[in-house]
């Protein structure tokens, strides 16, 4: 790794540049002014492979029993192939996928590679190799059954910060990687989606991460760029079709016990969208004997006592609130402030023991530093809240208890600064028989 002033960006950095000179109004904004801590050094991970190796690795799960994995290469008659078994060294199977690349003002992508591979063994540790040469990866399926453990990071980037967190994620195993939004902050300037791959790869190969669209994805340039979302979509493809979506910016999936919904805070979500409509056919058919556990994940929180982004959120929450509430949603996780706060279970602005548990964890490394200003007083909905870099585990034990867990990067070494457990909502026969109540006198 080494610092973005190398020689090899200057000439695209430049020609950013100007573009936010020619247009600043198309690099997302941050919202309203406020204080932040100087953030640390911005990491430029370069290119040191042949153009034949692959390179930014990663995987994510698609289906019960399989997984997609995509990389790039420079070269582009690399084979879209992918070699795995059980074994180092020894690939008893293959499968073959597809590729894409894209054109953005005067950048062009290398060759995108996804291969599903496929089916595979629960709890298990594959080794495979892309392309047919170059290095050996391995990765661990989840397992099929509870115990899982989860690991819930926003708003990375690529800084000395980010470098502390993955370091941090990394002392201690987990099962899938969540990412609620803001992945490489690249902002048009699109050398720097290569460089987040390179700087991610050691960990997103190994296990499957899992992610949903933030503002800084968008990366629209009115006349050059009017397309929104074009690097992410052709970079981190999520299984979307195998949850019934038509967008890559929302979808579901499964995992022991689990069932997970990745919200997009930056496409339709009103009534009459397909976001909308999605979600309510998605929630309607979770089986709670199947997946006991429904968790949500979104970009810009639905409540935030945060001087940063104050009701960035609330018109998707005013849209699809009550849907969460109705199935009886157990946790909503989101990023976009650059702080960490847990709150209370909720329901339309007040503590409501059948709504979800909220919390925001926009924290995990981002080149802009914190969002320090908190509201005074602080809200009683508000249990813990905290403007420092850092990630959370989530860990669901059974089918009625998980618990959950916030790490501060601190110095050398991850702090636990806080910590709850939680009960499913899939067990509380109050809560549902309270539904059924609220639903036939018209509350509803």
């Amino acid at each position: 790794m080494v610092k973005c002033n190398m020689s090899l960006v200057v000439i695209p950095f430049l020609l950013h540049i100007l573009w936010f000179l020619m247009f600043p109004h198309t690099i997302q904004s941050q919202g309203n002014a406020f204080s932040r801590q100087p953030t640390s050094q911005f990491i430029f991970t370069p290119h040191s492979l042949s153009d034949s190796d692959p390179e930014q690795v990663h995987i994510s799960l698609v289906g019960k029993d399989h997984m997609r994995v995509s990389w790039i290469t420079e070269e582009k008659d690399t084979e879209s192939i992918v070699e795995y078994g059980t074994k180092e060294g020894e690939y008893s199977k293959k499968s073959i996928g597809d590729h894409t690349s894209y054109n953005y003002f005067l950048y062009k992508s290398g060759k995108i590679h996804h291969v599903v591979i496929g089916p595979l063994n629960p709890n298990t540790t594959y080794f495979y190799r892309c392309g047919g040469s170059g290095p050996e990866f391995s990765l661990k399926t989840p397992p099929s059954k509870l115990p899982i453990d989860f690991v819930v990071v926003g708003d990375l980037g690529q800084t000395e910060w980010t470098k502390s967190t993955l370091k941090h994620i990394d002392s201690k195993d987990y099962d899938v990687f969540l990412l609620p939004g803001d992945l490489s902050y690249a902002d048009s300037h699109q050398p720097f989606w290569d460089s987040y791959g390179r700087l991610v790869e050691p960990y997103a190969s190994r296990r499957p991460w899992m992610v949903t669209e933030g503002n800084h994805e968008i990366e629209t340039i009115p006349i050059i760029q009017p397309h929104a979302f074009k690097s992410y979509n052709a970079r981190w493809i999520m299984p979307y079709n195998e949850s019934g979506s038509t967008s890559n910016l929302y979808y579901s999936f499964e995992v022991a016990s689990s069932h997970i919904i990745m919200l997009g805070s930056y496409t339709d979500f009103d009534a009459q969208s397909k976001q909308y409509k999605w979600l309510q056919y998605d929630l309607l058919n979770i089986d709670r004997n199947i997946t006991p556990w429904v968790i949500v994940l979104l970009h810009a929180p639905w409540y935030n006592t945060n001087e940063a982004h104050q009701g960035e959120g609330e018109s998707m929450r005013q849209a699809m609130e009550e849907l969460l509430y109705e199935a009886r949603v157990d946790m909503v996780f989101a990023g976009h402030v650059h702080a960490y706060e847990r709150f209370t279970q909720i329901y339309d602005n007040k503590h409501d023991s059948c709504g979800p548990l909220y919390i925001t964890i926009g924290d995990g490394g981002n080149r802009e530093g914190l969002a320090l200003k908190f509201k005074q007083p602080q809200s009683p909905l508000s249990m813990y809240r905290e403007s420092s870099f850092g990630h959370g585990r989530l860990r669901i034990v059974n089918e009625t208890h998980a618990h959950w867990s916030w790490h501060r990067n601190n110095d050398a070494d991850a702090f636990v600064a806080d910590n709850v457990w939680m009960n499913s909502l899939s067990n509380s026969k109050e809560c549902w028989e309270t539904l059924k109540q609220q639903v036939s006198h018209g509350e509803l």
